[in-house]
């Protein structure tokens, strides 16, 4: 091998030199690899059977070292990667991180360990097999999801979609990361809401625009009480005004029959994105909705933008969609049947957005309430 003397001769010199001398051999031997181009398949057997016979009789630190160095070669095969997994030390899953290839066969012995760490370091990666992440996926590890549910290059469909689908349910982080995914269905994080922020709260409801959804079960017990839609609104604009939050929970848990914390959660929501599915299931068109959410939502920053938001979607998400959504905050629906092609979202990237909308009276109107209330707050 270049740069190298014929391998009998390191042996001699292994044999005859001491661990210093190993060391330095073991060292300089892997600096020159990770440093030439692509070996000859012959080199690549020499260098093997080199590194092999050095890095068990090198102290701790140079195999450490050592490791190292060589890890930086983009000519590594599965016998290399293997002492670079072995010997490399505390820097291991940086190097399963940033290595620039790694074979099958290395990904699925480390993952064999079972370390989650480890495993962890690997779901980030760009180049995962189908065999390594199924094996990743049955890891079972909240580490090990959040890593998945991070990785742009995984496309979440099938089994693999169900599972970070309901892995978000469990953990916030991982519904974090699903929501800033721009390839994953934001309707699969409906049990997540209420730990999601403002902007993918909107997200999650955006993501039920004309869209049809399965029978919520919700639904019987909402057409029942939208008889009576205008006296809940005229409730909820009073209490809203008067800022009786917990008189707004206590109305939200007889009516919705949802537990006293979530009905808690969704009279105390600022943003109003949650006040808003539990007034459109129950029927309330964008006049009607727009005067209970001017009251329920923050006056401390311009909120025209959001209230426009609201306006359209009132518009354009169902009311069967909506009771979907709070069917699916008591538990009670599968959201993967979301995923069935008759339920699936339509792909709205191809629809030009206009640049100039018209006017909505609604809207409007709005508005000039929020900013008299705005004023009588100063």
């Amino acid at each position: 091998m270049i740069g190298f003397q014929p391998y009998e001769t390191f042996q001699l010199l292994i044999e005859t030199g001491g661990i210093d001398r190993t060391n330095t051999l073991l060292c300089a031997a892997c600096d020159a690899f990770a440093r030439r181009g692509r070996p000859t398949s012959a080199e690549m057997e020499q260098f093997a059977a080199l590194a092999q016979r050095l890095f068990p009789a090198a102290a701790p630190a140079a195999r450490a070292k050592a490791a190292a160095t060589l890890g930086r070669s983009e000519n590594l095969s599965p016998e290399l990667e293997e002492l670079v997994v072995r010997h490399l030390g505390d820097d291991l899953g940086d190097f399963l991180v940033s290595a620039p290839k790694l074979s099958e066969e290395t990904m699925l012995k480390v993952i064999s360990a079972n370390d989650v760490m480890l495993g962890a370091a690997l779901a980030r990666r760009a180049d995962l097999s189908a065999a390594v992440l199924a094996k990743l996926f049955q890891m079972n590890s909240r580490k090990v999801y959040r890593a998945l549910a991070t990785n742009t290059a995984i496309v979440p469909r099938g089994p693999y979609l169900s599972a970070l689908a309901r892995s978000a349910q469990m953990d916030h982080q991982v519904a974090w990361s699903l929501a800033a995914r721009e390839d994953f269905d934001a309707a699969l994080l409906a049990p997540a809401f209420f730990d999601l922020g403002e902007t993918d709260r909107i997200k999650v409801i955006a993501a039920f625009v004309d869209r049809k959804t399965p029978s919520a079960p919700i639904k019987r017990t909402l057409e029942q009480l939208s008889v009576a839609t205008a006296e809940l609104t005229k409730a909820l604009m009073k209490l809203f005004s008067e800022n009786r939050r917990p008189e707004v929970t206590r109305l939200l848990h007889q009516i919705t029959g949802l537990d006293e914390v979530r009905c808690g959660q969704i009279a105390h929501d600022t943003s109003g994105a949650a006040l808003f599915v539990v007034l459109r299931a129950f029927g309330c068109d964008a006049h009607e909705g727009l005067k209970v959410l001017i009251h329920a939502t923050s006056h401390d920053e311009d909120r025209s933008k959001a209230l426009a938001q609201f306006s359209r979607m009132f518009e354009t998400v169902s009311v069967d969609a909506t009771a979907f959504l709070m069917s699916a905050w008591r538990g009670e629906v599968n959201l993967l049947d979301m995923t069935k092609p008759e339920f699936r979202a339509v792909d709205r990237r191809r629809i030009p957005v206009p640049q100039v909308r018209e006017r909505n009276p609604v809207v409007d109107q709005a508005i000039e309430a929020l900013a008299r209330i705005g004023a009588r707050a100063s």
